[in-house]
């Protein structure tokens, strides 16, 4: 149940994410909004371990996940290829 739970909390916080954060060079699809969640979800437990917030196996909420995810979707936009098509 945890798994799915960490899924449903991740596609949200992906979803929360690219509405607070739209730009032409995101990922799209069911998939990669989870995914993208699922990774803000993780990279937002691992920052607030290392600065104190949580302790050990704490994880973040829903609002550290959608800050986690914000910071992935920056990173995707550095790192991922323009798309030069009109």
């Amino acid at each position: 149940m945890g798994i799915l739970w960490t899924i449903v909390i991740g596609f949200l916080a992906g979803i929360v994410a690219k509405l607070l954060h739209p730009g032409p060079n995101e990922p799209s699809g069911f998939i990669l909004t989870t995914l993208l969640g699922i990774a803000g979800a993780f990279v937002a437990t691992y920052l607030g371990q290392m600065l104190g917030w949580y302790q050990a196996g704490q994880s973040a909420g829903f609002i550290g996940a959608v800050v986690g995810s914000i910071i992935v979707l920056v990173v995707w936009g550095l790192l991922a290829p323009r798309n030069s098509a009109p």
